[in-house]
């Protein structure tokens, strides 16, 4: 039986964080996955996708994907970009927070069972990646003190960088204000926020998971101890409306510590489809190669 997600017009709304703008949607009754719509932002001189991503809250690398073939350090004045706030949602419970590594996103799904809000965030570099997991918070700190792994501070020292046993909470503090342990491994791994002005929606971490300052001083006011954590992998996500049409959003695979990109399985209900639709074969394969990050329709329910 072919799995069908059923794809609505949602109203969606944006609240204000101290500059940034992060989105909350209301959440399909019917079994749709599909959530949120795009927007269009005209350039005005001496803007920068860094800039924009941070004023949009959205990422730096989903804005850059959104918008190839559009220079993102110079775009030119007048140039119309398009901001990715249309999602796919992941294959995932829809309960507490819920992070696609792949998207370099986190949904946080509201108790009240309506809203769903979403977050760029920054995830595990190049040989210390984010592990896929199903967990829970552990722990809330507020005013975090980060005490540097060996391992992390031998890699400083191999850089003629010597890390303190200890950083109190403040402005040095790589952590931010805000703290969330998840119950994993060694608790090791963290939901946090920063210091730094850049490093949202990249690969730039020791494995937790960055966050906005603002974002993560919202998201810790909402959650508590035990609150559902699921973090998951999905380069491709797909989606049916009700009148037959498929949509598909694909991203980027993550690379892998030899260099190259991580192997992944096409989601096996787009599997199944294409048995029966084997016509739209080439028109997903583009979108899964062209890699926008944004939902984009491969089926019109034409089709005989």
């Amino acid at each position: 039986m072919v799995v069908r997600f059923v794809v609505q017009v949602v109203v969606w709304t944006f609240f204000c964080l101290s500059g940034a703008q992060a989105a909350t949607f209301k959440l399909p009754t019917d079994g749709s996955y599909v959530v949120g719509k795009l927007q269009r932002h005209q350039v005005t001189k001496g803007e920068t996708f860094a800039r924009l991503a941070n004023e949009y809250d959205v990422g730096l690398l989903s804005l850059i994907a959104a918008n190839r073939g559009i220079d993102p350090f110079l775009p030119e004045d007048g140039e119309v970009l398009t901001i990715p706030n249309r999602f796919i949602l992941p294959t995932a419970k829809r309960e507490g927070i819920v992070i696609n590594l792949a998207e370099l996103r986190l949904y946080y799904y509201d108790p009240d069972g309506v809203h769903v809000h979403v977050f760029p965030v920054g995830i595990g570099r190049i040989g210390r990646e984010t592990p896929q997991m199903v967990t829970s918070i552990s722990a809330m700190i507020e005013g975090p003190t980060w005490t540097p792994p060996k391992s992390i501070r031998m890699a400083y020292e191999e850089e003629g960088i010597e890390l303190p046993d200890k950083v109190p909470a403040g402005p040095d503090n790589p952590l931010g204000e805000y703290a969330m342990r998840l119950s994993y491994g060694s608790g090791q791994y963290l939901i946090h926020g920063t210091n730094k002005d850049f490093g949202i929606g990249l690969r730039v971490s020791s494995g937790c998971i960055r966050m906005e300052p603002s974002d993560i001083e919202w998201l810790f006011a909402q959650v508590e101890r035990r609150t559902r954590v699921e973090i998951v992998n999905q380069p491709i996500k797909m989606a049916v409306e009700p009148d037959h049409s498929v949509f598909v959003e694909s991203h980027e695979p993550l690379t892998a510590r030899n260099g190259s990109k991580q192997s992944f399985d096409w989601p096996l209900e787009l599997q199944i489809w294409l048995d029966t639709y084997q016509e739209a074969y080439s028109r997903v394969n583009g979108v899964i190669q062209i890699q926008t990050g944004m939902p984009t329709m491969v089926y019109d329910g034409s089709f005989e």
